[in-house]
């Protein structure tokens, strides 16, 4: 699931070997070596929001009324990608809100495909990935990502989960980590899971989602967990 503002659902849907720091990383990509500054995990990367990924974004996650009616708790509503009002739109940094667009570190393949020059030159945009609700005084955040549909099933949302967990606890120095999902959501409650998250509650019917009201979960992780879990 997705998010993109304070209040609303914000999730979707894996080892630990980020550099603890932004790097300078090399995304080798049918030969050609692309230089981005990133937030590199295992399967992938972690970059800054470009506008040519606005168009992809909208089209693939918030065009798809019911997968953005599951991420989200506002009522859908069309909405232009050149709009200010776009989710992916480009926005100035804030301390409350920290959003990515997630990439891959090497070509995946697709089966029947045949992707064009420009595309085997550039990495694959997989997704969006964000901390929302950053609490600077309390220390914790909240996690959110979402992946285009061609990239789910591919163990890439416990990847990025990871890498969130690493820049939120290593880097900004966050105590609590927190996800909330609908509660049968088992892509991102596996993500979550894979990643040392603990189921923490289970909120009653509190969303509704395509007619019918739906049970959410909340799983936290902190800080000296994860620590535990990077030196074991």
């Amino acid at each position: 699931m997705d998010h993109h503002s304070h209040g609303v659902r914000r999730d979707a849907s894996p080892g630990p070997v980020l550099s603890g720091r932004p790097a300078q990383t090399s995304c080798h990509v049918s030969g050609t070596a692309v230089q981005i500054t990133v937030l590199r995990g295992e399967k992938t990367a972690l970059r800054a929001r470009h506008e040519s990924d606005i168009p992809v974004l909208q089209a693939e996650l918030h065009d798809d009324v019911e997968t953005r009616s599951r991420a989200d708790s506002r009522p859908w509503r069309p909405i232009p990608p050149d709009s200010p009002h776009s989710p992916y739109r480009l926005r100035e940094p804030s301390d409350d809100v920290v959003i990515f667009s997630a990439v891959a570190l090497a070509p995946l393949h697709h089966p029947g495909a045949q992707p064009s020059l420009e595309a085997r030159d550039q990495p694959e945009l997989v997704g969006e990935a964000l901390l929302w609700a950053v609490d600077l005084h309390n220390r914790l955040a909240h996690i959110g990502i979402s992946l285009r549909p061609a990239y789910r099933g591919r163990g890439l949302g416990t990847d990025i989960v990871r890498t969130l967990c690493d820049y939120g606890f290593r880097i900004r120095g966050l105590h609590r980590l927190q996800i909330e999902t609908l509660a049968d959501n088992r892509a991102m409650i596996t993500a979550a899971e894979r990643n040392g998250f603990r189921h923490e509650g289970t909120l009653r019917q509190p969303a509704w989602v395509a007619g019918a009201f739906a049970d959410e979960v909340i799983y936290g992780l902190l800080a000296p967990e994860w620590e535990a879990r990077r030196v074991d």
